[in-house]
């Protein structure tokens, strides 16, 4: 395998969580439950994990901005814009598998 420095890694892996982010802005049509179900995180959960590495990092960023960050618009635009009623099958499936801290 290929020798990294620390600083190629971390350039990788956020042009990684960029494009994944990008991807997640243009699959409006994949709602946060399904890829809770499917993967066990969804955008909430990156924003989260976002809004967690900059305050380790001693900046303070709200939900809101975290949230904004990652859907590329305020939340309650997005979910006015692009978020469905979930079916009684997703709701059911994310209450067997909701991980803990949901």
């Amino acid at each position: 395998m290929t020798e990294l420095s620390e600083d190629r890694k971390r350039d990788f892996e956020a042009a990684a969580f960029r494009r994944l982010v990008e991807h997640l802005r243009a699959r409006t049509d994949v709602q946060n439950i399904d890829l809770m179900n499917l993967a066990g995180f969804c955008r909430n959960c990156l924003s989260n994990w976002y809004r967690e590495a900059a305050e380790a990092d001693g900046v303070p960023l709200s939900k809101e901005e975290s949230r904004e960050i990652v859907y590329g618009m305020p939340y309650a635009e997005w979910q006015r814009l692009h978020q469905t009623g979930a079916s009684d099958a997703s709701k059911a499936a994310f209450e067997r598998n909701r991980p803990k801290d949901h």
